[in-house]
């Protein structure tokens, strides 16, 4: 797969992708109860009527399953899985048992169950569940021998090479507890192989818990030369249920191996060739047939339709509100802006005022305005004068121009003296002398605004200077601006995301400093001599209110419009840059239908965040042809063996070429 995100060889088209069909859904299977098993004395009966001598009970005892049925017959009556469950229950005072799929009637049940097998093998570890399973496979085979023994010759499977022991505890249990007459043990694929009429060949066993290639020469398999795999069907489970969680790490769904089994028996196969198809398993076209969605239980929200009416009305008033917000919002920027020029005159009066002052008498006209020194009144001074332009420019433009059409305001109350004013007349004044300070902050944002105008023309003609005397130069300038950028906004998006996740690093930090700022209690003034911390002096220092804000709004003074600013440098590139196209744009690259993550996570169609439909669903694609691979090349799962392909050369040429016949083994089944 490509380490990027996006396609670098993507093809030029105008058009976007052709929409996809709709998604073919399947639903999440899982170990369930199939429903009550009637007993079925008929093969018993029939058993009977043909003979001990030429009739058996043939038991596949599996890890994964155990089958059950008679010798005259070509399917099993009854395949269960190989597990128990025993509980008792306290108000009524009975224990109840269950075996093979009944285990998962109840949920009390399915809280109890244990497995015969040991996990991840073909050897039976838990004899009482052995047991119960075996009860429950002659019962329902209808078998009434007397005294409850069991009067039919047994045929077993076992896995390759079982330990003494095991089969001497299930001897013991067949021969003792049921009193069989008679028990024979194989190996199920030797005997898939002598039923299809084999002679000589390799035998590759692909079970639950390991796979296993064994040589038979002239109906004789040998042990000795038999090699195994640990790799089954239970560790195909467990990978794929590893890929699926590292795939989806916020899936909301239960996940269990019994779910991937499903997965990997309905869903998974074997690629012809690996590597062409795994990298073509995710191309546009036909993947809409590749990939797979499973779809998990959900709950949809109910929506309440409204009329068109009501949307209007909605519509309406939350347009109205907007504005009323607007209104107020300007209103506000506008007193700060005021309050920010008045702060601004003071300081820059009493910066004024330092210079011809004393140095106690400076001393004590900083320490009374919290300042250490001179440099920090500068400071303070510069900025309140960035903050102003850059309000003046962000809030103020466009209000500038309409006072041309205004009349003039009227002041001619300011220069009465109070003592000959009425009550109302001081009010007036009042308002007169914040109307005059409004009209003046106006103006001055107006001619900020046109020396603004000015500076960008002329930066603008010496950048066209620039482009016309070294084009190269002036790409590359543009190409690693829009690159920084672009960086930015990624950058800001993994942290949004990383802010709704509680656990995640950045939420933590932004835990840490919320903590941190809570617990500072720093005094109302410096103490002399105290070190001043420089907080504030360098830019990066006010992303800590980055860092603790909620929704990650930034204040107008700190916000930068990254979008904009990217659009006109793609913009420049696309007019002058031959090698820049559309789907090389920022806009191109993040279409979903451009991405091999999306392709990847939510297969050819669009994405609903929104929806609980979708948001409980898991696509399979790679991991189709990925997980069966395995047996081929068991590194991909971290399985330091080799392959089943290595092994079978290495029996075939190696192990087998000194063995009579062993030059003629050339079936493989």
């Amino acid at each position: 797969m490509a380490p990027s995100a996006i396609s670098p060889n993507a093809p030029e088209v105008s058009s976007g992708r052709p929409e996809a069909g709709p998604a073919k859904i399947y639903p999440v299977k899982e170990a369930h109860f199939e429903g009550y098993q009637a007993p079925q004395p008929d093969g018993y009966k029939k058993a009977q009527q043909i003979g001990s001598d030429n009739v058996a009970i043939v038991i596949d005892n599996g890890s994964s399953a155990v089958r059950a049925g008679w010798s005259f017959e070509d399917n099993p009556r009854f395949t269960i899985p190989p597990v128990m469950a025993k509980y008792r229950d306290r108000k009524l005072g009975k224990t109840f048992a269950f075996a093979g799929s009944d285990v998962y009637a109840d949920t009390t049940a399915r809280g109890h169950m244990r497995a015969a097998f040991e996990a991840g093998s073909g050897v039976v570890c838990n004899w009482d569940v052995m047991e119960y399973v075996l009860d429950y496979l002659f019962l329902k085979l209808g078998i009434d021998g007397q005294n409850g023994a069991i009067d039919t010759p047994i045929v077993m499977t076992e896995a390759l090479a079982n330990l003494p022991y095991s089969r001497k505890s299930m001897s013991e249990i067949l021969f003792e507890c049921y009193g069989a007459p008679s028990v024979a043990y194989g190996v199920d694929a030797l005997f898939s192989y002598a039923h299809n009429g084999g002679k000589t060949g390799l035998v590759v066993s692909s079970s639950h818990s390991s796979t296993h290639l064994i040589p038979v020469i002239d109906s004789r398999a040998l042990p000795a030369q038999a090699t195994r795999l640990n790799w089954g069907g239970s560790q195909s489970a467990e990978y794929l249920l590893k890929l699926i969680r590292l795939k989806y790490p916020g899936f909301t769904g239960k996940l269990n191996s019994s779910q991937a089994e499903h997965m990997v028996r309905d869903h998974c196969f074997v690629a012809q060739d690996y590597v062409q198809e795994v990298g073509q398993v995710l191309d546009w076209t036909g993947l809409e047939d590749r990939d797979v969605v499973i779809q998990y239980p959900y709950t949809e929200e109910v929506v309440i339709q409204k009329s068109e009416e009501e949307l209007a009305r909605a519509a309406e008033k939350r347009k109205e509100s907007g504005r009323r917000l607007q209104e107020q919002a300007a209103k506000m920027r506008l007193e700060k802006l005021v309050r920010k020029e008045q702060e601004l005159d003071y300081y820059r009066a009493l910066q004024t005022r330092l210079a011809t002052e004393n140095k106690k008498e400076s001393k004590r006209l900083l320490d009374a305005e919290d300042l250490k020194d001179e440099n920090a009144l500068a400071k303070t001074i510069k900025e309140l004068d960035v903050s102003i332009r850059k309000s003046r420019q962000k809030d103020l433009g466009g209000g500038a121009e309409i006072e041309d059409d205004a009349e003039p305001p009227n002041y001619d109350l300011l220069d009465i003296p109070d003592e000959d004013l009425d009550e109302a007349g001081i009010k007036q004044k009042r308002h007169q002398r914040l109307m005059k300070s409004n009209h003046e902050a106006r103006a001055r944002a107006k001619a900020e605004k046109a020396a603004e105008a000015a500076r960008v023309a002329e930066i603008a003609r010496l950048d066209e200077e620039r482009r016309l005397g070294d084009l190269e130069g002036w790409l590359e300038e543009r190409r690693a601006a829009r690159a920084a950028l672009v960086k930015k906004l990624k950058e800001r998006e993994r942290l949004k995301a990383d802010l709704g996740n509680r656990k995640s690093l950045a939420s933590q930090i932004r835990m840490k400093s919320i903590a941190a700022l809570a617990s500072d209690t720093p005094a109302k003034k410096r103490r002399r001599g105290g070190d001043d911390d420089t907080f504030g002096a360098d830019d990066d220092d006010w992303g800590i209110y980055r860092q603790v804000a909620n929704d990650g709004d930034n204040s107008d003074d700190e916000e930068e419009d990254l979008g904009a600013s990217l659009k006109a440098l793609e913009q420049e590139l696309l007019e002058h840059d031959p090698d820049f196209t559309e789907l090389h744009t920022h806009d191109a690259q993040s279409d979903w239908s451009t991405s091999l993550i999306h392709a990847f996570l939510r297969g050819p169609r669009a994405f609903d965040g929104g929806s609980a439909r979708e948001t409980h669903q898991l696509h399979l694609n790679v991991e189709r042809l990925r997980v069966p691979e395995v047996v081929f090349q068991p590194s991909i799962a971290g399985l330091d063996q080799a392959g089943i392909v290595e092994i079978a050369a290495d029996i075939l040429m190696q192990r087998l070429s000194s063995q009579p016949g062993g030059g003629d083994l050339r079936d493989i089944f």
